[in-house]
């Protein structure tokens, strides 16, 4: 049997639970509708009468089973997402890849604790300069350098862009670089485990200025 789908008001699509005959009593109010066949009352319920017939058949065995290991596992290693559960799972053995461990999370409502990087966010305080390259051709080394900050994570990731980073132990490692933008040269670097500008500092001390 089909079961009725709709929209979310978020764009995403999602099954509507099936509904019994009980449902359909309590929400017309009466028991007995001898003058109402069962498909006017949904017609007039707004609901389909393919999901009054359904029985939900549940998880599987092995679906069980491998949601009690995901369970056991996460309260070990809380800050595991889906693909580094999904790598586990894999490690012991069992025929389980990730659209399967993500489906599982989410029906046991698990969410890995993970300490973001906010690299990106700025201080409402700060000033807002100006693009000064703006037009400007750039013909020569040591004319125009560029810098730039990101973080360096403590694992190996999957290899794919769409995979979010992997925390150290305690945070991350915060790199900056500076390069000549003719070149394409790395002129000097400098990693912290803090955001403070004492690094950046550092890194931009050894040339001076373009």
């Amino acid at each position: 049997m089909r079961r009725s789908a709709s929209w979310s008001s978020s764009g995403s699509f999602y099954r509507q639970p099936p509904v019994s005959f009980s449902a359909l009593e309590a929400k017309s109010g009466k028991q007995d509708h001898p003058d109402l066949s069962v498909r006017r009352q949904c017609s007039l319920l707004s609901l389909a009468r393919s999901g009054l017939y359904y029985q939900p058949c549940g998880e599987s065995a092995e679906n069980l089973a491998f949601m009690d290991i995901i369970d056991r596992q996460f309260l070990e290693t809380p800050w595991y997402g889906v693909p580094q559960m999904a790598r586990h799972m894999q490690r012991e053995g069992h025929q389980c890849g990730r659209h399967r461990v993500r489906r599982l999370m989410r029906l046991i409502r698990l969410v890995p604790i993970c300490q973001e990087p906010k690299t990106s966010r700025k201080h409402p305080a700060h000033k807002i300069y100006p693009y000064l390259l703006k037009g400007l051709t750039i013909t020569r080394p040591n004319q125009v350098w560029c810098t730039d900050i990101s973080f360096a994570s403590g694992k190996r990731s999957t290899g794919s862009l769409s995979d979010p980073p992997h925390p150290m132990r305690r945070g991350f490692l915060y790199l900056v670089a500076i390069m000549d933008l003719h070149s394409r040269k790395v002129l000097n670097w400098r990693l912290s485990n803090s955001m403070d500008a004492s690094f950046c500092v550092e890194a931009l001390a050894r040339y001076g200025r373009p």
